[in-house]
């Protein structure tokens, strides 16, 4: 308090309290001391006025811009954009003296914006309007704690509320001695090589708060501790790594380079024995419904990949897989088991690969407990050796997979059934060997989600399914042949350009699936991105027909999507991060309702691809 009224009295008394002060202080040697403390009150906030763009500040998932208008002064202010689970927090970190009083301002315009501080060592504190329709002084303040020398002041709006805006905002106090770029890591060297991966170490340095690992001079993620696995990159391939330390003041230089050659290709890693583009579709072959049974050597040779839909649990938590064809009272033109197992080895014969599914929209499995797990593995074995199958498509729907509360870090899995899944199909990868071909068709709801939501959330109350796939199929990556998301039967997703996409269209395939190839951050952390697949990887899950699923897709939107994702053409609003033509090609549910629909969607996708 004694330094906000100082100022004040000089103004009233400028030359009787300069004697009196340099008096009494002359006395007591303090005189260069109060001369310290009157010039240490000012505003230490860097950039507040945002004529410098966000330079100083730190946005969460890019919700932050600096726009010309409104402003509240000069002529920038920043706008921030809350979306889906992010409240478009903006930060910036300043150094502080410990035991000492700061005062914290910002002008603001909108709907429920926040102005506060964190860290302080004391009592973290914030303020907030619920409405300002014009520009409205927030102010707040505090006091530093004893080892206090840095604090963390912010803004933010409201998750699901339009966007706010935030100008000359100060932070009045003595200043601390600013925080120094981290020195440049050293020790930086590779350890275990995949196909498609390389895992990389090296030794912490100090004041550094986070790591940054390039890749041929462009930075592939950010991480918090002295390791980070590089995955997404090709088979027999040389690559060069650097690392940068990080912290509040900035990053430091690269390191010094480090190369590694990823492996030969070997089960996911070589496609799986799959042409360059191929079709993927579900047989039903142990049910009937409205499309008609279809016998396996009526398949046309239009299709690479046949699942046969679908082996199912005998109890949700057994793990028991079996599959049967469907009986003849419910297939009157079934095949017998020898006619159907000799067309499995006629289709083989000719290049195709034939998958056991297991799960479904009925067929929930939860692998609770490693009792199950084991019971998966030997079952499904079995499932295959009698048919003589290629390999596993995993299409898990419903309830089967979920995380528990506080498995919050897809890169680490905590929760038994999703760890226990991972395990038992590494088990079989390793029984069959590389050319075991591994498939997933999960919903966008486990998948894309996870860009806004991953399990229950940081403070629960979310679907604890959100995004529930991804630490498997993150695990799994060097083993995986493809996957083939259903952008079907599903809510509107948001995609990485911040809004939100509805299926049917064009647009929803390739903002689904450039989410795939591009990557994201998980439940909007920066510190947690989810890596790319390679577009080998990747195909384009879609309904055969209207009578199929929800967000049936034209063929003509289906070319569109296809020519974005590997021409950059016909790509409408949405802009892509890439092209990829060697994107795998299309998946669909299913080809008994392609038959159905009169083999229209096999047709179109032979027309494309020739």
């Amino acid at each position: 308090m004694e330094r906000t009224r100082r100022p004040a009295l000089y103004a009233l008394y400028p030359r009787l309290v300069a004697v009196l002060a340099a008096a009494v202080l002359a006395a007591s040697g303090l005189v260069a001391a109060a001369q310290t403390a009157r010039a240490a009150d000012a505003d230490i906030a860097r950039n507040g006025n945002f004529e410098s763009g966000l330079s100083g500040w730190s946005c969460t998932a890019g919700s932050g811009a600096v726009v010309s208008t409104p402003v509240h002064g000069g002529s920038g202010a920043l706008k921030g954009t809350p979306a889906g689970s992010d409240n478009a927090k903006c930060s910036q970190t300043v150094a502080v003296q410990p035991n000492s009083a700061y005062t914290l301002s910002a002008w603001v315009q909108g709907s429920y914006v926040y102005l506060g501080a964190s860290g302080t060592g004391t009592t973290d504190v914030s303020t907030w309007t619920q409405s300002a329709p014009g520009w409205q002084q927030l102010t707040t303040s505090f006091r530093t704690g004893a080892g206090t020398t840095s604090v963390t002041v912010y803004t933010h709006g409201w998750y699901g509320t339009p966007a706010y805006y935030a100008d000359d905002l100060t932070l009045v106090g003595p200043g601390g001695t600013p925080a120094q770029p981290p020195a440049v890591p050293t020790g930086l060297r590779a350890g275990t090589v995949t196909s498609s991966s390389v895992a990389l170490s090296w030794s912490p340095v100090t004041g550094a708060t986070g790591y940054s690992v390039y890749r041929g001079g462009t930075k592939a993620l950010d991480v918090s501790g002295t390791s980070a696995t590089v995955t997404g990159l090709s088979p027999s391939t040389a690559y060069s790594f650097q690392v940068a330390a990080t912290n509040s003041a900035g990053t430091s230089a690269l390191s010094s380079a480090v190369s590694a050659t990823t492996s030969a290709s070997g089960g996911g890693g070589n496609g799986g024995g799959l042409p360059a583009h191929a079709l993927v579709g579900y047989l039903h072959s142990s049910f009937a419904n409205g499309s008609g049974y279809t016998r396996m050597a009526d398949v046309p040779d239009s299709w690479d990949v046949i699942n046969l839909a679908f082996g199912e649990p005998t109890s949700v938590t057994s793990g028991d897989i079996r599959f049967s064809l469907c009986p003849v009272a419910e297939c009157p033109n079934v095949e017998s088991a020898a006619e159907f197992k000799a067309a499995i080895k006629a289709k083989q014969a000719a290049g195709k690969k034939v998958l056991i599914s297991i799960g479904g929209a009925n067929g929930q499995v939860q692998l609770a407990t490693t009792g199950a797990r084991d019971a998966f593995v030997s079952s499904v074995s079995r499932i295959i050796d009698e048919y003589g199958l290629n390999g596993l498509d995993i299409d898990f729907e419903g309830h089967s997979l979920s995380l528990n509360t506080g498995d919050t870090d897809f890169r680490n899995p905590t929760t038994p059934v999703i760890v226990n899944l991972i395990s038992a199909i590494k088990t079989l990868k390793a029984k069959y060997g590389p050319d075991f071909v591994l498939t997933m068709a999960p919903e966008t709801f486990f998948v894309q989600l996870g860009y806004q939501f991953y399990g229950s959330g940081p403070w629960g109350g979310q679907d604890p399914r959100a995004g529930a796939y991804l630490p498997v199929i993150h695990a799994l990556r060097d083993d995986l042949t493809l996957l083939h998301v259903q952008d079907y039967n599903s809510g509107p997703i948001m995609g990485l350009d911040n809004q939100y996409h509805s299926m049917g269209g064009a647009d929803f395939h390739i903002a689904m699936t450039d989410m795939l190839l591009t990557g994201f951050p998980v439940a909007g952390d920066t510190t947690k991105v989810f890596p790319a697949l390679r577009p080998d990887q990747v195909a384009i899950g879609l309904p055969a027909s209207t009578q199929a699923g929800n967000g049936h897709t034209s063929p003509a939107e289906v070319n569109k999507a296809l020519n974005c994702l590997t021409k950059k053409t016909d790509c409408g609003s949405y802009q892509t991060h890439g092209t990829w033509p060697a994107l795998r090609g299309l998946m669909t549910w299913s080809i008994n309702w392609d038959r159905f629909n009169q083999w229209e969607f096999s047709r179109n996708f032979d027309a494309y691809f020739g």
